[in-house]
């Protein structure tokens, strides 16, 4: 009977009551720490709908141990990038920090291992500091002082002490501090030097003598030698003639002899190569003199033997061996085998490349990442003949198979002045998404960086679910293309470089698939820059854009920047101090041509960011809004440069997903 009631009360109850949807959630509360303006409501659903591509990791490389097979990586198993160890491939990754700003590198003392040091910021100040943590009892010591910025150390050859740049005296000038990292009361100024841009790379084998490069530009850099007791330089590579063309050096380390300096240069050669010099002359010997590419990461063995080095091929990385044979005051190289990876690893890109301190371990450790893969850790063997490789991580991607995500093509095109540009371009599934689609052109910084192809992380989603293709360009003052090309952008060129945009989006009609009605344009630093540039030059044809970090207007923006690095961008993007040079930025500045902006605009900002001060992004908000502009603002009071902790990277993630609905795919 009670049956017979129970089946006939399911019936009569009405039909819309068992299929209605739950109830929709509130609204998102955005957190205390962000300044969001403008931005509407976000759907309480929305965070589950996206999460599972917010939550994929990377790891990155960051010093063997110097004795036993094991490794120190900075991974993410909270808000922000720790320091983990990892004592075999595949093995588990113990978490040894904790704090809530992310780790910026850790090294061991590379004698015994007993401590490693680590540098790390505050909210994203980047005013980074060096510490101690000791295995033995787990506590940490802060070894700088607490305010200036700090690089990170190099480590002398008997660990006894380290060098590192501060900023301490002035906050402009990077002078040279030495410290026995076992005793932070040995801290002291080695040498006081002028500019931002020093950067020591090696001691001597006898500990005697640092390396140290002095950075101008992107393209021009100088080797130094500094005395490790008095602070006494020599300068190794003296400066051109005026009017001759500038030199960059980078990456540089002593021989094991002492005798010489291995290098990247790109003396005499449009690109990058590996050089010896030798100390005594001052020749340069090129250990590849033929490569049509830039060394993009190499490392010395600890027994000076052989090198391992990356060549940037287009963006993509090959990984090669060389074999050092030393003659009168020059070095041969003689090519070795190059790795075998199991399973094959097509278009990647291998970054930090580092042999262990043990030549009989004969292991090499790097990073690859790629389209369907984030960072991770890899290691090649050479020992007893062997030519495998090994994997140390297993970064996450979130649940979602690595075979759904697009792949990417490289694509080119002609600019204004016949130049090609490349990019790499990502379809979503057609069969998905048929039809044209929607189109995100995403710009990279620097100016001098370059995109290459590795894990799109939370960009993902909007391929993949969206349906938007994605192109990033690599336009006129990118890297990796050669120094003349490099160079294409500086200082009164600076608008031939959106104009290869232009370009971008004139090719895209050719291209089947793509929507050329349907077009946003975003970037972060000098990618926002050009997205803001884009905008007010080209606002026929976009929909919308998204700026992150970028400057607004480059006097506005030289004159705020920090000091210590302001020097360094006027070579780039020219002398606000000059009349002419400042009325030209004054004229290109999107602040100055916001009326030309008539599409929405999204803008994100760290408040404490000391690259492009939080005032870019306030000065072309509020001039926005005044002419009735849309416009969102989001900015996070704790980070800086971009947002590193992840509960605002999925903040910002989520809002960017509404203003694309709202605005490039409707």
């Amino acid at each position: 009977m009670n049956r017979i009631v129970l089946l006939v009360s399911l019936f009569l109850t009405p039909l819309g009551a068992l299929a209605a949807d739950p109830p929709a959630k509130p609204p998102l509360t955005p957190a205390d720490n962000l300044v969001v303006d403008g931005v509407p409501p976000i759907p309480g659903e929305l965070p589950e709908q996206v999460g599972r591509y917010t939550e994929s990791r990377a790891a990155g490389f960051q010093d063997w141990h110097p004795t036993r097979p094991e490794m120190l990586i900075t991974t993410r198993f909270g808000d922000t990038n720790q320091i983990h160890r990892v004592t075999q491939p595949g093995g588990d990754r113990t978490q040894l920090t904790f704090f809530p700003d992310r780790i910026d590198g850790g090294s061991f003392e590379p004698t015994k291992g007993d401590y490693f040091v680590f540098a790390k910021g505050a909210g994203g100040n980047e005013f980074n500091q060096n510490y101690r943590y000791d295995f033995a009892n787990g506590q940490i010591t802060l070894l700088t002082d607490g305010k200036s910025r700090n690089s990170e150390p190099i480590w002398s050859n008997r660990g006894e002490r380290v060098v590192y740049t501060s900023t301490r005296r002035n906050g402009a000038d990077t002078d040279i501090y030495v410290e026995s990292p076992a005793d932070p009361k040995s801290d002291r100024i080695l040498a006081e030097v002028k500019g931002g841009g020093w950067e020591p790379a090696d001691w001597s084998p006898d500990d005697t003598k640092l390396l140290v490069v002095e950075g101008i530009s992107i393209n021009e850099s100088y080797l130094w030698l500094f005395d490790s007791q008095t602070g006494e330089k020599k300068e190794i590579t003296p400066r051109p003639p005026e009017g001759a063309e500038k030199v960059a050096y980078s990456a540089a380390l002593f021989s094991k002899d002492g005798k010489g300096v291995f290098v990247t240069t790109d003396r005499e050669s449009e690109f990058q190569r590996l050089a010896y010099i030798d100390l005594a002359s001052g020749k340069h010997t090129y250990l590849l003199p033929d490569v049509k590419w830039d060394v993009s990461s190499w490392d010395l063995s600890h027994d000076g033997k052989q090198i391992a080095y990356a060549l940037n091929e287009n963006g993509l990385s090959t990984l090669h061996r060389i074999e050092l044979v030393p003659g009168n005051g020059t070095v041969t190289a003689r090519p070795q085998k190059d790795p075998v990876f199991n399973p094959p690893l097509p278009a990647v890109v291998i970054t930090g490349l580092r042999w262990h301190h043990d030549p009989k371990l004969g292991l090499l450790a790097f990073n690859v990442a790629g389209a369907r893969s984030p960072s991770d850790v890899y290691t090649w063997s050479i020992a007893d003949g062997k030519n495998a490789t090994g994997r140390w991580t297993a970064s996450e991607t979130g649940g979602i198979p690595a075979t759904q995500f697009s792949e990417p093509e490289l694509v080119r095109w002609k600019s204004f002045d016949g130049k090609e540009i490349t990019g790499f371009l990502h379809m979503p599934d057609a069969s998905k998404f048929p039809g044209p689609r929607p189109v995100i052109i995403n710009i990279h910084g620097g100016p001098e960086a370059q995109y290459r192809p590795g894990f799109l992380g939370r960009n993902n989603y909007f391929i993949n679910e969206l349906g938007c293709a994605m192109v990033f360009p690599n336009v006129r003052g990118s890297e990796g293309y050669g120094k003349t090309f490099l160079k294409l952008d500086d200082g009164f060129k600076r608008e031939d470089s959106y104009k290869d945009i232009l370009a971008l989006l004139d090719w895209m009609p050719t291209r089947p698939g793509l929507d050329t009605k349907k077009v946003m344009v975003t970037g972060g630093s000098y990618g926002g820059f050009m997205t803001l540039a884009v905008a007010s030059n080209y606002a026929d044809r976009i929909r919308c854009a998204l700026d992150v970090v970028g400057p607004s207007n480059f006097v506005t923006f030289l004159k705020n920047t920090e000091s210590y690095r302001r020097d360094l961008r006027r070579v780039e993007y020219g002398d606000e101090r000059d009349p002419k040079m400042a009325e030209f930025l004054n004229r290109i500045a999107p602040l100055n041509n916001a009326q030309k902006i008539t599409k929405p605009l999204f803008v994100v900002q760290g408040a404490n960011d000391p690259r492009v001060p939080k005032t870019e992004a306030e000065q072309i908000v509020a001039t926005l809004k005044k002419q009735a502009t849309p416009v969102w603002f989001l900015m996070a009071n704790d980070e800086g440069h971009g947002f590193a902790k992840k509960k605002n990277a999925d903040f910002q993630f989520y809002s960017t997903v509404q203003f694309i609905r709202e605005h490039l795919l409707k």
